[in-house]
């Protein structure tokens, strides 16, 4: 995971630009959802700042969002993202963490009693995970995702969890990514981990393939059909 220094920032409760914080951003709603995906973007280990108005990590996830909506079943799907207050995930304050169950609480308002799947890339994977134990939650798509090795796994019981890494990521660890699945799965989830065959960190490389395999992950775990893994995937089934 990239680790920058941490710099002062105004508040914790607005935005830093005055106006307060609110952590679901709300892409598109069609007028009775069946579902709903929210995106989680990348940060830092560590910053205490804003993400910036040119925030690249989210502008990483757009083609994701993207590809989700046209798919077939795209058109029924409530497609958010979560803004987070700061770049970092800040040790134990986590607070991508607990911004992402900000936004997922604001989205069961919205959408109640609709499945939810998340799918986060890098610090927005490891929130995804660690936040997938929200009773809305259905699944998870974790994307070259930060899995530091004590990252609780219990409360993913009874969830599909895929995580998908290239294993040449040289930001994150593609080890962390497998370790991960089989302590999840050994908790009840149905957890898998795929090896990418590129796209190291950035997924630029092979980009379709990531945002291919995305949308169908995506749409197995809401429709409950069986997941079609790569052939080199790191887990059985």
């Amino acid at each position: 995971m990239t680790t920058g220094p941490a710099r002062p920032t105004e508040t914790a409760d607005d935005d830093g630009r005055g106006a307060p914080h609110r952590p679901l951003v709300v892409h598109r709603a069609p007028h009775t959802p069946r579902a709903a995906v929210l995106l989680m973007h990348g940060g830092r280990a560590d910053g205490r700042t804003p993400p910036p108005r040119l925030n690249l990590p989210a502008l990483r996830m757009r083609p994701f969002g993207s590809a989700i909506s046209r798919a077939p079943r795209g058109r029924d799907l409530l497609l958010a993202s979560v803004r987070y207050r700061c770049r970092g995930w800040n040790g134990a304050q986590a607070d991508a963490a607990r911004d992402a169950r900000g936004a997922l609480d604001e989205l069961a308002g919205l959408a109640a009693d609709v499945p939810v799947v998340l799918v986060g890339h890098s610090m927005g994977g490891r929130a995804a995970l660690h936040t997938g134990g929200h009773p809305a939650v259905s699944g998870i798509v974790a994307l070259a995702p930060w899995c530091p090795p004590d990252e609780p796994v219990s409360h993913l019981r009874d969830r599909t969890v895929v995580l998908l890494h290239d294993e040449r990521d040289r930001i994150t660890d593609a080890e962390g990514s497998r370790l991960f699945a089989d302590r999840a799965r050994q908790s009840g989830a149905r957890a898998h981990a795929v090896a990418m065959p590129r796209g190291g960190h950035t997924m630029l490389r092979g980009a379709r393939q990531w945002h291919r395999l995305t949308v169908e992950l995506v749409a197995a775990i809401l429709d409950g059909t069986p997941l079609r893994l790569p052939a080199d995937g790191k887990s059985p089934g």
